[in-house]
């Protein structure tokens, strides 16, 4: 039985184990805003006792927590930015994305949108995610208010009630008044103390994560980016499927060119692959990158090596080296891992055209550059693996469901802490930005006003954003 089965169970106990609790509990539950919340004292006293005790490192974390702040909040901005800008000028990239800019992250979405650059999100991991993210920002919250002398009222948890009672938030509610009284450096601190705790979580599961990577994972094989590649000028080619080019233009190699299938390219005495898309993706360019024709592409072979004649490949020097001991027209057994699993696949080798006399398979080793914000996210996460080796657990599956849980804390720490500094009215960065503004001009209208244009200002980049991802649909 998969794992998605286990998890759907789990997540059918789970919402009916709430279902029940909150009927119980109907009575003490009380309607904010969009959120329905049940009140409790859990942990106050923990919280007041952890806040009230050595002062000086909770007074020195004041200050690091406020630079962190601003540097989340600079951080966000430019990140949003970024985002606008790709969704205005790069619709082919949003079609590409599907996801809507402002769909939350909940579970199963990777699956349903078919994310392939994103692991498997389980509603076991998100509750998971949920309770540590959430934990971890509210107590922050609660130690610097209690730091502060700022009253605890009570705690607890949140719900939408719109769309069901899985979708959870923790709460610290303060005292606002006597929080309002204090100076604004205490303000900034109380404020900023959740979304710093984010960042630590993150840094320390990146810790655990690779310790984790460590000892639970090894190598198994090689992944190649492509297969290889060589640049062509147009002037050079002599024919398009067997059919010679008179005029040497992009224009007539494009006609001589099948839309469905690779087209057999000849330059001099080389033969190369290209498909048409991959020849008008090129369109004005005189030089073309073709696919050498060599035994990986017209083989087909899957990304991922697992060894060679039996002889296990675990890092690229690896495999150049074995492939080294074999000559052109030599037959091989490659070992490769496919959807369905581990195969074996019997390949002719070629002579390296580069390298007279040696043989070669014709895949390609490219430096690994991040396309878009998030990629680039996820490539930093991941950087202290090897990206062309492909690892294996040794502790099962079990390896895979620690290793996706880790990863996925890491990511949703940074978000939480990114989004919860936007300077908008519902996250803490928006009183953030207000106290910042009203203690620069000492001007508590213009410190309204510019929280106020903040906010409607984002807002509008959310409808921005939504309407170019509905029009890339139709560019």
């Amino acid at each position: 039985m998969s794992f998605l089965v286990y998890d759907l169970i789990f997540l059918s106990f789970f919402v009916l184990f709430l279902f029940v609790f909150l009927y119980k509990k109907r009575k003490k539950l009380d309607r904010e805003g969009l959120l329905v919340l049940y009140r409790t004292s859990w942990g106050i006293k923990l919280i007041n006792k952890l806040g009230k005790k050595h002062k000086g490192f909770w007074n020195f974390l004041s200050y690091v927590s406020i630079f962190c702040g601003y540097v989340l909040m600079i951080s966000v901005i430019y990140l949003i930015y970024n985002i606008v800008k790709i969704y205005v000028l790069n619709p082919i990239l949003v079609r590409t994305i599907k996801v809507p800019p402002i769909l939350p992250l909940v579970p199963y979405l990777p699956q349903v949108f078919k994310l392939e650059f994103l692991p498997p999100f389980y509603f076991t991991y998100w509750i998971v995610i949920i309770a540590i993210i959430a934990i971890f920002h509210e107590l922050a919250h609660g130690i610097f208010a209690a730091h502060n002398k700022v009253k605890i009222k009570t705690t607890g948890f949140g719900f939408f009630p719109f769309f069901l009672p899985i979708f959870l938030a923790a709460f610290v509610e303060l005292d606002e008044k006597k929080m309002a009284k204090k100076r604004k450096f205490s303000q900034l601190a109380i404020l900023s103390s959740g979304t710093f705790a984010n960042v630590i979580t993150a840094i320390l599961f990146f810790v655990i994560f690779v310790v984790f990577f460590i000892f639970a994972f090894k190598p198994a094989g090689i992944i190649f980016d492509s297969y290889a590649t060589s640049q062509v000028h147009i002037a050079t080619i002599n024919s398009v499927n067997n059919i010679t080019l008179n005029e040497k233009s992009y224009s007539e190699l494009l006609n001589l060119m099948n839309s469905s299938e690779f087209n057999e390219i000849k330059s001099g005495n080389r033969v190369f692959l290209a498909t048409k898309q991959m020849i008008e993706n090129q369109k004005n360019n005189d030089i073309l990158v073709l696919y050498n024709s060599a035994p990986a592409i017209k083989n087909n072979l899957s990304r991922i090596i697992i060894d060679i004649n039996g002889e296990k490949v675990t890092s690229i020097n690896d495999l150049s080296f074995k492939i080294s001991k074999y000559k052109p027209g030599d037959k091989i057994s490659l070992g490769i891992l496919t959807d369905g699993g581990y195969k074996s696949q019997e390949i002719i080798l070629e002579e390296n055209p580069e390298k007279p006399g040696s043989a070669w398979l014709g895949i390609g080793f490219y430096e690994r550059k991040s396309n878009g914000i998030l990629r680039g996210i996820i490539q930093k996460i991941s950087s202290f693996k090897d990206p062309n080796t492909y690892y294996e657990t040794k502790i099962g599956e079990l390896g895979i469901f620690i290793y996706n849980l880790i990863w996925w804390i890491i990511l949703i720490s940074l978000s939480v802490a990114l989004i919860n500094m936007l300077p908008v009215g519902i996250f803490d960065g928006g009183r953030f930005f207000y106290l910042s503004v009203l203690a620069l001009t000492k001007n508590e209208k213009i410190a309204r006003k510019a929280f106020i244009f903040s906010t409607q200002f984002f807002l509008f980049l959310v409808f921005v954003l939504m309407f170019f991802w509905i029009i890339s649909f139709f560019r």
